[in-house]
C-alpha cells in the first residue's frame, strides 16, 4: 500500500492509475493533486438524466456541472485523458429506491447496468483548498488529517420535478483575521463551489452540532477560528436519495473523482467581495462586494450633511449605515417605529419628520418581499392608518403596512410582543427601526430639542429596543439627526459633550447600527437606496439565497418604482400638511420639513441619493 506523503503532489493520471489498483491506504483525496479539480459523482439512469441536469443548473452553487457523460460511456475526455469512472474513485455507494445499499471499490460488476446510465461530474472544494492554502489560510482538516466535515442544512435547494433535498454544506474553520481572504480566493472558483454560502452560528443553517456531520469527520475549530460554510456536492448525494430512482451510484463523500484540469480557468468575478459582520449573537458575517459597498458610503457621506449646524458631525461613524442595510436584508420580518410629538400645544403634536422616511424604507422592504409593520403610539393609531391609507393610494405601499401599538402590562410584555408565546427562540421580527422617534434619555423621561419634557405623548416603545438586546436573532437601527431619538444611545457620549442640551435630552438606549443624518427621513430614503443597491449585488444575493435557486438581481425592474422619488414625497408630504402634521423646527403647516423648504433642499436630497 501506498502512504499518503507525497500524493498531493502526484499528477492526476497517476493518482487515478494507483486508484485504479486500489493501492492506497487513505480514506478522502482532501489535499491530494494539488491545484487540480476533483469532481463529485452521480450516476443516473438515463431516463432521469436531463431532469437532473436541470437540477444541477437550478442550484449551481452545491451542484456546479463539469461534466455529463453520454450513457454507457465511462470516460469524460473533457475533464481526463485515461479514466474510467467504474474505477477511478476511491470508494462508490450503491443507492436502491433511495436506500443506500452498499460501499464498493470498483462499479466493474454492474458494467452492464451502466450502458443504460449516465455520469455527471460535479465540482468539488477540495479543489479551492490549494488556492486558500497559497492565501495563508490554514486548511485545518489537512492539518488534522481528516476528511472535510459536511452536514445537512434547512436550506431547500430548488426543486426539479423529481428532484428534491436540501442544501449539504462544507465546514471549514477559518481565523477571523483571515475570513475577508478566504472568501476573496475562492469567489472566483466556481467550478469548486466559489464563494461561502454562509459565515457564523450554524444554527442559522439549521446544524445544531458542528462535532456530528452527517458526513466527513469532525474538523476541531482552534480558538479565533469562525466555522466557514460552503455548498457542497454531496447535495447530489441527496437528491438521488429522495428520488428514489430504483438504482443509482454517486461517490462516496470525501472520495473524489480527480480531473486532469487545473484550477486556473476562474469563473467571471462580480467584484471584489467583502465580509462584515451583523449580528454578535448568534455570529453573522455578509459579504457584499466592494463596489456597492463604496456605493452605500457614498449615500452615507449624502445624507450626513448638517443643514441645521447642530453638530451632528460629532456622531457619525462611517459604515453604520452598510452594517444596518445588511442586517435588514438578511431579515425575513422588521418592525418599524416612529413618531416625535415635539410640538406638544397642537393636536396632532407629531412633526413631519420621521413618517415620510419611515414608509421609505417599508416600501423597499415590501418590494423584498419581506414581512414588515409599524408600531406607534396608541394615541396616535387612527393619524397613522390615515398616514398608510394615503401612502397606498400615492403608489409608495404596495399595501397597507400592519399598525401595531405597545403598552407595558407586564415584566414581560415586551418578550411577548417580540416572541411568540414571550419565546426568546421565536422573535417574531428579526430586524427593528427607529426613525425620528422620541427616545428615552438618562432620567426616564422624553425630551424634546428644546429640553421640554414629552412623556405624556410618548408609549414606552424603548423597551421593545431594550429587550431585543436579550434576544438572540434581533437586531436593531436608529435612524436620527439630534441624538435624543430612540436608538442613539449608541453616541450618548457625544451628544451630550456636542448637541446642544446634549446632556439632559441624550437618548440612552442603543441600537445596533446608528444611522445619522442631516434630516432623519434622508436616513429613511437611504436605506431604501441602500437595501435597493445591496440585493442588486450579485454577490450579496447569491450569498443570500445561499447559492440555490437562481439569481435575484434579474427583479431589479420590480423595486426600481418602490425607491423614493420627489414626485411621490411631494405628495405625501402635502398630505401631512393636510393632516395637520407640522414641520419640527417651526411647526408651520407648509411644504417643509425640520425649518427647512421641501424645494431644493429635500427634493435635492431625493435626486442625489437616487
Amino acid at each position: 500500500m501506498l502512504l499518503t506523503g507525497g500524493l498531493k503532489s502526484l499528477l492526476p493520471h497517476a493518482l487515478r492509475r494507483i486508484i485504479r489498483c486500489n493501492r492506497l491506504s487513505i480514506s478522502n483525496t482532501s489535499g491530494m493533486a494539488e491545484g487540480y479539480k476533483q469532481a463529485n459523482v452521480v450516476i443516473l439512469h438515463k431516463s432521469l438524466a436531463d431532469d437532473f441536469e436541470k437540477f444541477c443548473c437550478a442550484n449551481d452553487g452545491p451542484l456546479p456541472l463539469l461534466y455529463r457523460s453520454q450513457p454507457g460511456d465511462w470516460k469524460c475526455p473533457s475533464l481526463s485523458s485515461d479514466s474510467d469512472i467504474r474505477t477511478d474513485c476511491l470508494q462508490y455507494r450503491k443507492y436502491e429506491h433511495g436506500a443506500c445499499t452498499g460501499s464498493l471499490k470498483s462499479l466493474k460488476e454492474y458494467s452492464e447496468q451502466l450502458k443504460d446510465m449516465v455520469t455527471f461530474y460535479l465540482g468539488c472544494s477540495f479543489s479551492f483548498e490549494k488556492a486558500v492554502q497559497k492565501a495563508g489560510i490554514p486548511v485545518r482538516n489537512i492539518e488534522q488529517k481528516c476528511n472535510v466535515s459536511m452536514y445537512k442544512t434547512s436550506v431547500p435547494c430548488h426543486s426539479i420535478s423529481m428532484f428534491h433535498c436540501n442544501l449539504v454544506v462544507t465546514m471549514r474553520p477559518i481565523p477571523e483575521s483571515k475570513l475577508e481572504a478566504a472568501v476573496i480566493a475562492t469567489s472566483e472558483l466556481k467550478e469548486a463551489h466559489g464563494a461561502p454560502i454562509h459565515i457564523g452560528d450554524p444554527g442559522l443553517l439549521g446544524i445544531q452540532d458542528l462535532s456530528k456531520p452527517d458526513y466527513g469527520d469532525p474538523v476541531h475549530l482552534h480558538p479565533g477560528d469562525i466555522p466557514v460554510f460552503w455548498a457542497c456536492g454531496v447535495t447530489g448525494v441527496e437528491a438521488v436519495i429522495n428520488c428514489r430512482a430504483p438504482l443509482a451510484f454517486t461517490h462516496s463523500p470525501g472520495c473524489m473523482f480527480i480531473t486532469d484540469l487545473k484550477n486556473d480557468n476562474v469563473g467571471s468575478l462580480e467584484g471584489v467581495p467583502q465580509v462584515h459582520c451583523i449580528s454578535q449573537d448568534p455570529l453573522h458575517f455578509s459579504i457584499v462586494s466592494a463596489e456597492a459597498a463604496q456605493k452605500i458610503k457614498t449615500l452615507e457621506t449624502l445624507i450626513g450633511i448638517d443643514p441645521g449646524d447642530r453638530g451632528i458631525k460629532h456622531l457619525q461613524h462611517q459604515g453604520e449605515l452598510l452594517g444596518a442595510c445588511l442586517a435588514m436584508s438578511h431579515a425575513g420580518s422588521v418592525l418599524i417605529t416612529t413618531g416625535f410629538p415635539t410640538h406638544f400645544t397642537h393636536e396632532p403634536p407629531e412633526e413631519n419628520d420621521g413618517p415620510p422616511g419611515a414608509l421609505a424604507i417599508a416600501a423597499m422592504l415590501q418590494a423584498l418581499e419581506k414581512e414588515v409593520a409599524i408600531v406607534t403610539d396608541q394615541r396616535a393609531m387612527d393619524l397613522n392608518k390615515k398616514i398608510i391609507e394615503e401612502a397606498v393610494q400615492l403608489g409608495i405601499l404596495k399595501k397597507p403596512v400592519p399598525l401595531l401599538s405597545y403598552q407595558k402590562e407586564s415584566a414581560d410584555s415586551a418578550l411577548m410582543f417580540l416572541c411568540e408565546n414571550g419565546n426568546p427562540g421565536r422573535p417574531r421580527f428579526d430586524h427593528l427601526i427607529a426613525i425620528e422617534r422620541a427616545g428615552m434619555a438618562a432620567d426616564g423621561n422624553y425630551y424634546n430639542a428644546r429640553k421640554v419634557n414629552i412623556k405624556h405623548l410618548v408609549d414606552p416603545i424603548d423597551e421593545l429596543f431594550l429587550a431585543a438586546r436579550t434576544i438572540p436573532g434581533i437586531t436593531t437601527t436608529g435612524v436620527g439627526d439630534g441624538g435624543n431619538e430612540l436608538g442613539m444611545g449608541k453616541v450618548k457620549d457625544a451628544v451630550k459633550k456636542h448637541i446642544k442640551n446634549g446632556d439632559v435630552i441624550a437618548c440612552d438606549v442603543e441600537a445596533d447600527f446608528t444611522v445619522v443624518a442631516g434630516v432623519s427621513n434622508w436616513g429613511g430614503y437611504a436605506i431604501a437606496c441602500a437595501l435597493y443597491v445591496l440585493r442588486s449585488c450579485e454577490i450579496h444575493d447569491r450569498y443570500l439565497r445561499r447559492a440555490v435557486g437562481f439569481p435575484g438581481t434579474p427583479k431589479k425592474r420590480l423595486w426600481l418604482p418602490a425607491l423614493p422619488s420627489v414626485t411621490k414625497e411631494e405628495k405625501l408630504l402635502k398630505t401631512l400638511v393636510q393632516l395637520g402634521v407640522r414641520s419640527g423646527k417651526t411647526a408651520s403647516l407648509e411644504m417643509e420639513v425640520d425649518g427647512l423648504p421641501f424645494y431644493n433642499t429635500h427634493s435635492l436630497m431625493i435626486e442625489k441619493l437616487l
